[in-house]
């Protein structure tokens, strides 16, 4: 799955995460994006649009020059990726609480892969306890200069 070691950020409380307000996290280690992986995701959502599961015709067809993998299947990946980026040692809770804006950006070829890099954007104390994060991330796709995924995700820890 991983060539690259990802560069996380850890810290021990949610204390911390106020001082690394404005900074980078880091940036998960690279996810491959194999055919198998498109095709198990189009069965998830009944997303068999042509482009993502057909190789030969998305090859002779497409725009793209063959397969692509689903936008939100580029997204989802988010989850994993984010895990190896941020470490809150004292969290026991953590939920994906929303996306404030996402853009895909640049389509993502089956047997490609991505990564991601995040900078902490904002951290706000909740009411009943616990901490939201507002998080700048970019999915990006390896041999290009564009990212694949812009996103601003929302995050809530509690400990």
């Amino acid at each position: 799955m991983s060539t690259t070691a990802a560069t996380t950020t850890r810290v021990a409380t949610l204390a911390d995460l106020a001082a690394l307000e404005g900074t980078s996290l880091g940036t998960s280690s690279w996810i491959d994006i194999p055919q198998q992986r498109i095709d198990t995701f189009a069965d998830a959502t009944d997303d068999h649009q042509w482009i993502h599961v057909d190789p030969e015709r998305a090859r002779a067809e497409s725009p793209f020059g063959g397969p692509i993998a689903h936008g939100y299947l580029t997204l989802s990946l988010i989850i994993p990726m984010w895990d190896e980026i941020l470490t809150v040692d004292s969290v026991t809770m953590a939920v994906n609480y929303g996306l404030n804006k996402v853009r895909f950006t640049s389509p993502v070829p089956a047997e490609g892969r991505v990564r991601l890099s995040a900078t902490l954007q904002s951290v706000e104390q909740l009411p009943k306890g616990g901490v939201q994060v507002t998080v700048a991330g970019q999915i990006e796709l390896e041999g290009s200069e564009r990212p694949a995924v812009v996103v601003e995700a929302v995050y809530r820890f509690f400990e």
